[in-house]
C-alpha cells in the first residue's frame, strides 16, 4: 500500500465531506474487516481489523464476548425455553452459547489471564491479502454506508446542540405549503403552522429562523423551524444588542402575536443601563433592524416590575394608565383616559390580549368614564334599595303595647 497516496486521500474525503479523519479510519477498518469476513470468516463471527498508518499493515481479530457459567442456558433451560411462552425465561438475560460470539472465563483466562467475565476478548487471526471480488464489493459498500452514516450522525449532533438558536438560511423550494431551507449541511423543514401570516416566500430568499426541534430518522435528521416562535424575537435582540449577551439586560417575558405584534419586557441587573433605550438603540437602529427581519412587525419594548400594579401598567403600553386594581387572583382593572381606550384595548383586543399574556393576568381595561358613570348607577342602585326597604318598614302593622289596665284584667 502507498501510506502516503492513502493519507492524503483519506484528508482529502475528510475535509470534504466533514467528518473527522478518526471516523474516515474506522470507516475504512470496517470495510476491511467486512471483506475478510465475507472470504475468510465464519457465520457469527464478530471481526475487526487494525490498520497501521505508519507501515500500511492490517492485523485481524474474531471478538468474543466472556461469560460463566451463570451467564448462559443450560441444557435443561432451553428444552423449557422452547416449550414455554416468549418472553418467560427473558427476565434472567442469559444468552444461547455461540462458541463463535462467545467464550466461558476459563477458556478465555488461558489466552489472556486478565480478562474478566463480561469484556470481550480480542483474539489475533491470520492477515490475509487476497480478497475476491465479491468481498472487495462489500467492503466498498460498507465503506459508502458508514461514511453516509457518520456524516448523519455528525449532522444531527451538530443541529441538536443548536436547538433553540436562530440560523440563517435560504429558501430553496416549497412543497405542499411547507417550505425547505437551505441551512449549510442539510435542509431545514418550515411546515405551515410555524409560517407567518402575511409573509411571504420565495427561492433564494435569505432569512433567519428559529431550530424549534431535530429528529432523527433512518433518512437522516430532520431539522424543524420556525418564524413564528416568540423566542426568535428575543435571540434577534440578543445579536444585536451587546447588553442583552452580557448579562446587563434580561429579558423577563415576551408575548408574540407573529406578523403583527409583539410585546417584551426586558429589566437591568446593573444601575446606569436603561434596558428599554438598550434594546431600543441610538436613533432606533437595533430595534429597526430587529423589525425589519421579521417583516415590519410592530415591537413594544416594556421595563419590568416585581409591582403587579405597575407591570399591567407598563404592559398596556403605548396607553397611558390612570390606575390598576388588582381583584381576585390574577385579575387586575386597568382604568384609562377616554381617549386612550381604544390605544390600550388595540385593533381587535391585541394590545390587551398581548398584555394579558405577557403577565399572565386577566385584564379588563375600562375608561374613567365609564368607571364613574357605573359608580353613580351604583349609587343609584343603593339609594333605590334603601328607599324600597322604607317603604316596607312602613307597610308594616305595628305591634300594640301592652298597658298595666290590660294586665291587671287578665
Amino acid at each position: 500500500m502507498d501510506i502516503t497516496n492513502f493519507k492524503i486521500l483519506i484528508t482529502q474525503i475528510s475535509k470534504e465531506r466533514e467528518i473527522p479523519f478518526e471516523k474516515v479510519i474506522e470507516t475504512i477498518e470496517s470495510a476491511i474487516a467486512a471483506a475478510y469476513k465475507k472470504d475468510y470468516g465464519k457465520k457469527g463471527q464478530v471481526i475487526q481489523s487494525k490498520l497501521d498508518l505508519e507501515t500500511g499493515k492490517v492485523e485481524f481479530f474474531q471478538v468474543k464476548q466472556v461469560l460463566d457459567a451463570s451467564m448462559v442456558y443450560s441444557e435443561e433451560e432451553l428444552e423449557k425455553l422452547k416449550s414455554s411462552p416468549a418472553g418467560e425465561l427473558a427476565e434472567t438475560k442469559k444468552v444461547h452459547f455461540n462458541p463463535e460470539r462467545h467464550i466461558m472465563i476459563e477458556e478465555a483466562q488461558k489466552i489472556d489471564p486478565k480478562v474478566k467475565v463480561s469484556e470481550e476478548l480480542k483474539i489475533s487471526l491470520k492477515t490475509e491479502e487476497d480478497y475476491g471480488r465479491i468481498a472487495t464489493q462489500a467492503a466498498k459498500q460498507v465503506i459508502l454506508q458508514k461514511l453516509k452514516e457518520t456524516e448523519r450522525e455528525i449532522t444531527f449532533d451538530e443541529y441538536k446542540s443548536k436547538e433553540g438558536e436562530i440560523i440563517s438560511g435560504i429558501v430553496q423550494r416549497i412543497e405542499r405549503n411547507n417550505i425547505y431551507v437551505d441551512i449549510g449541511k442539510t435542509l431545514g423543514i418550515l411546515s405551515r403552522e410555524e409560517q407567518v401570516r402575511g409573509e411571504f416566500y420565495r427561492p433564494k430568499q435569505r432569512m433567519k429562523f428559529y431550530i424549534l426541534n431535530v429528529e432523527k430518522t433512518a433518512k437522516g435528521p430532520i431539522i424543524f423551524l420556525s418564524r413564528a416562535h416568540p423566542k426568535l424575537v428575543s435571540k434577534l435582540f440578543e445579536l444585536e444588542v451587546p447588553e442583552i449577551s452580557s448579562g446587563a439586560v434580561q429579558i423577563k417575558a415576551i408575548a408574540r402575536e407573529p406578523g403583527f405584534r409583539t410585546k417584551i419586557a426586558v429589566s437591568s441587573t446593573q444601575e446606569g443601563i436603561d434596558p428599554i433605550g438598550s434594546l431600543v438603540g441610538q436613533k432606533g437602529t437595533r430595534i429597526m433592524a430587529v423589525i425589519n427581519e421579521l417583516g415590519g412587525e410592530k415591537i413594544d419594548v416594556i421595563e419590568y416590575s416585581d409591582d403587579p400594579e405597575k407591570y399591567i401598567a407598563n404592559s398596556l403600553s403605548p396607553a397611558k394608565v390612570l390606575e390598576v386594581k388588582i381583584e381576585k387572583k390574577n385579575t387586575a382593572l386597568a382604568i384609562v383616559p377616554s381617549d386612550q381606550l381604544s390605544l390600550a384595548i388595540g385593533k381587535d383586543g391585541r394590545n390587551v390580549r398581548l398584555a394579558a399574556k405577557l403577565i399572565n393576568w386577566k385584564i379588563d381595561v375600562r375608561s374613567s368614564e365609564e368607571v364613574e358613570e357605573e359608580k353613580k348607577e351604583e349609587k343609584k342602585e343603593e339609594k333605590k334599595e334603601k328607599e324600597e326597604i322604607k317603604k316596607e318598614v312602613k307597610k308594616k302593622p305595628k305591634k300594640r303595647k301592652s298597658t298595666k289596665k290590660t294586665k291587671e284584667k287578665k
